[in-house]
């Protein structure tokens, strides 16, 4: 049972690098060369840009959030102005 749940832990996201270092580390493949040799010869089709390509989602979606952040907070700066300058 507990090997159950430590797997179950280990899948859960993290923020920590050193988990996403460790799962890099711990992956199936680990001869470069090899892999390359039988995606070229088509034994194997997979994108190898996936986990890239949601770093740079993640990213966007980061920046997306903060600027939407600041211009909410802006909104309320400059309405609760115009509120003031009202009374």
């Amino acid at each position: 049972m507990s090997h159950l749940l430590r797997r179950l832990l280990q899948r859960l996201p993290s923020r920590t690098p050193r988990r996403l270092d460790q799962r890099l580390r711990t992956t199936s493949s680990r001869r470069a060369q090899f892999v390359s040799f039988l995606e070229s010869s088509g034994y194997r089709t997979h994108n190898v840009d996936t986990y890239e390509r949601s770093l740079q989602r993640r990213r966007f979606a980061k920046a997306a959030f903060m600027w939407a952040t600041a211009f909410a907070i802006a909104w309320v700066v400059i309405e609760s102005a115009r509120a003031v300058s009202i009374f």
